[in-house]
């Protein structure tokens, strides 16, 4: 069982071409693991890649829902084995359901949606992502600054050090940013995933 995601550029007639950034971003191996065909242009504004980890997808299901310019589709299934080297000869399930839930995504509040053959799963994990989508669409830059600085793993002293602020305001800005209720998010979509890695 393997995660196919395909992401679609929204408003590039406006903001124009994000794709090559987007692609130099991620496909830094050591940055996203288990990306075992990296991302490539597909078609357009398009582009595609495949993981083989629950974490390392949802983790990076957010960093395209932080950017808020992309329309995300992710397929939950099996692939024609063995892959071709390039993502974009890949067949099989997971690419056919991947391309179904971009679509649906640009037609989703959230512009981003979940398919595959446990449909009952894939709605649990979109359920998930919705409601996560939810929290870091109203976060700042304040907040940003505070959540990244926890995810690298500092304290809330130390962030309070380096941002020239009060261990009480570093508290108070990562609950106004929803950090807890993005962490747990996190853990919940991986784990439901995972699950799908099991059945498989």
């Amino acid at each position: 069982m393997l995660f196919v995601l395909t992401v679609d550029q929204r408003g590039s007639r406006i903001s124009g071409d994000l794709v090559p950034e987007l692609l130099n971003s991620l496909n830094r191996r050591p940055r996203w693991p288990g990306l075992i065909r990296k991302f490539e242009r597909t078609a357009g504004d398009e582009v595609q890649g495949v993981l083989s980890e629950a974490k390392a997808t949802i983790d990076l299901v957010v960093e395209l829902l932080r950017r808020d310019c992309w329309y995300v589709g992710l397929g939950i299934g099996e692939v024609i084995e063995p892959l071709p080297r390039s993502t974009r000869a890949g067949n099989g399930d997971a690419f056919v359901y991947a391309r179904d839930a971009v679509t649906k995504a640009k037609y989703s509040p959230h512009h981003v949606n979940v398919c595959g053959a446990d449909a009952q799963l894939a709605d649990q994990v979109e359920t998930v992502l919705w409601l996560m989508a939810s929290v870091l669409r109203r976060r700042s830059d304040r907040g940003w600054a505070v959540a990244d600085l926890l995810a690298e793993g500092l304290t809330r002293r130390e962030i309070g050090v380096k941002l020239g602020i009060s261990q009480s305001a570093v508290t108070q800005r990562a609950q106004a940013a929803g950090v807890a209720e993005e962490q747990r998010g996190r853990l919940l979509a991986a784990e439901l995933l995972s699950r799908a890695e099991v059945a498989a």
